[in-house]
């Protein structure tokens, strides 16, 4: 189990907890702790062996208080006040608050009025309207309440929850198991947003051995079964279920493809291969009526067996990738290797939580040739938003850091679009910057029609850039904000205006589907992290996935480009816009004809 995630996970309990029992000041610093060991580069536990309990004092946002419990975890692999504070509040009251329009306050008066201690619970309440008769709660909030159960406690993982478990797994087996060939499947390896599970396809000769050391695996809470061919545990971790399959080599290609899925497109090619007198399944390519299966060493041969080129497993959801194999039509999908910088970047001028000049030489690190610093604008006081003099004090930094850089710097900003679709900076400072960001944080319940609106005035603003996070959803937290989002992507592509597809996991936002159909409609995207932390810019891979589900190529997406070639692309929005001022300006000095001596 991996020591950061497992910590920041009890830290964040923790926070809820104290929230609950309304412990001044204590629930921030376990936030911020929480937050602070996720977004680590090394394992805390590395740290303790090498540097003692000074290199755990010494991580931003760890108290001594705080240190002490990681060393105690540590050590003894619990923390005390954790488990005294799990006896007061179960684990059900933590998930509980985590639902939209609740919290730990409410749920605490929820437990101390009503003795709802499960979303079991929580339902029957609500549906005798016994939430709304709580002091402070009413009505409107018992029907929020209820609209947030209908789309039940979400027990998928996010991508960035599910994936690092996958792999650590997969890591573990090979080091412990005998194995040739270790993949997981499902739609984690489709690099869907949430996944519900984990499956592993594995060949090994040695399966005995192989599900030994998977049942016995240090992260394991529970088996479910153990067989030769196939097992099943539940790990501590998330709670989540993991399947290990040992496949005979002649059907292994078979069931990669099968456990991989989709299964709209396991359906489409199992039509196909029948069509060509075969009969496709998890246990292998039959032709015929033969009872032994062709043996294929790769997906890539099964795929060319039945006439297709090789198809990536981002494509498999039976949207028109099999006819585009079929014709060698398939696009050259975006890589990791293609991204030249990270155009949406915070540091500690708002809301990040690590200076300017860290975040630069992180962003060396990963072999970026720039970085967009992009703080929040004075609107968002909660993220703590730049005046217009903390911005010019921002510049002043990135003046002096970008002497000493090897990448170039953009001065950006995340500005606010306003409830009424304007930007949150007046013309004088969107001029100067270098790339703005809009993006909606205020005002989400406008009805279709105003939010629309909003955005395509937005889009119109000659100084905009890029459209962050456009629907502003949060994954298992909240539904992005309604709006036409045909009209949004008309208007982003007659504007010139590039969409964010952002990393953020808990965003992913464009989603697939949105991406597919902006890009029919000819626009431009940008792949960005929206960066908060040093750690935080690794999560390229996130929206990677998200781009490479809706088609996405190097010449669709904004920051492939060099520094040259994307200097030219900003360029031309400060001649258009420049345009575009005097082109106002010249509206409102024109004297009518009627009015001219």
């Amino acid at each position: 189990m991996n020591t950061n995630r497992e910590l920041s996970r009890i830290f964040g309990e923790m926070a809820t907890m104290l929230e609950m029992d309304e412990v001044a000041w204590k629930p921030r610093a376990y936030e911020t702790a929480a937050e602070s060991i996720s977004a680590l580069d090394r394992d805390v536990r590395d740290i303790y062996e090498k540097e003692g309990k000074n290199g755990i004092r010494a991580i931003a946002g760890i108290g001594y208080s705080i240190s002490d419990h990681v060393i105690e975890y540590l050590r003894y692999g619990r923390i005390k006040h954790f488990d005294q504070l799990r006896k007061k509040y179960p684990e059900s009251l933590t998930v509980l608050a985590d639902l939209p329009s609740l919290g730990p306050h409410r749920v605490k008066a929820l437990l101390e009025e009503l003795d709802v201690r499960s979303e079991e619970d929580l339902k029957k309440a609500v549906k005798a309207h016994k939430v709304q008769k709580i002091p402070g709660f009413g009505a409107k909030l018992e029907a929020d309440i209820a609209e947030a159960l209908e789309g039940g406690i979400h027990e998928r993982l996010r991508l960035d929850e599910a994936m690092p478990i996958a792999e650590e797994i997969v890591a573990y087996l090979h080091a412990n198991a005998p194995m040739k060939h270790l993949y997981y499947a499902g739609s984690l390896r489709r690099s869907k947003e949430t996944a519900g599970d984990i499956d592993m396809i594995a060949v090994s000769a040695h399966a005995e051995k192989a599900m030994d050391a998977f049942t016995s695996m240090p992260m394991v809470e529970k088996v479910l079964g153990k067989g030769d061919t196939k097992s099943s545990v539940v790990l501590r971790e998330k709670h989540i279920q993991v399947d290990l399959r040992i496949i005979p080599p002649e059907a292994y290609a078979a069931a990669l493809v099968y456990f991989t899925g989709s299964r709209d497109h396991n359906i489409a090619l199992r039509n196909v291969a029948i069509k060509k007198g075969y009969k496709l399944s998890e246990y292998g390519l039959f032709k015929g009526a033969s009872k032994k299966p062709l043996h294929l060493e790769t997906e890539e041969a099964l795929y060319k067996k039945l006439g297709f080129s090789y198809i990536e497993p981002e494509l498999r959801e039976n949207r028109g990738e099999l006819e585009a194999a079929k014709k060698g039509k398939l696009p050259k999908l975006i890589t990791k290797a293609d991204i030249k910088g990270d155009l949406h970047v915070h540091s500690r001028f708002s809301d990040g939580q690590a200076p300017i000049a860290h975040m630069v030489k992180a962003a060396e690190k990963l072999g970026y040739e720039y970085i967009a610093i992009t703080d929040h604008s004075p609107s968002l006081k909660i993220a703590r938003g730049l005046t217009e003099r903390r911005l010019m004090e921002q510049w002043e930094e990135i003046d002096e850091i970008a002497k000493k850089s090897k990448i170039k710097i953009l001065k950006g900003a995340e500005v606010d679009i306003l409830s009424d679709g304007s930007l949150d900076y007046p013309e004088k400072v969107l001029k100067k910057l270098d790339i703005v960001i809009g993006s909606v944080h205020s005002h989400f319940k406008m009805d279709r029609e105003e939010m629309t609106a909003r955005i395509v005035k937005a889009l119109k603003n000659p100084y905009l850039v890029i459209l962050g996070h456009p629907t502003g959803r949060l994954i298992n937290e909240r539904e992005g904000y309604d709006a036409d989002w045909n009209q949004v992507f008309k208007a982003a592509a007659e504007n010139g205006k590039v969409l964010e597809a952002s990393a953020q996991p808990s965003r992913l936002d464009l989603n697939d589907e949105h991406i597919l159909a902006a890009k029919k409609l000819g626009c431009m995207f940008a792949v960005n992290t929206d960066s908060h932390s040093v750690s935080n810019l690794k999560l390229m891979r996130y929206g990677l996935g998200q781009a490479r589900r809706g088609w996405l190529t190097k010449k669709d997406v904004l920051n492939t480009k060099s520094f040259r070639e994307l200097q030219k692309f900003l360029d031309s929005y400060k001649t258009r816009a420049a345009s575009v001022a005097t082109k106002s300006l010249k509206s409102r000095m024109r004297v009518p004809k009627r009015l001219a001596m």
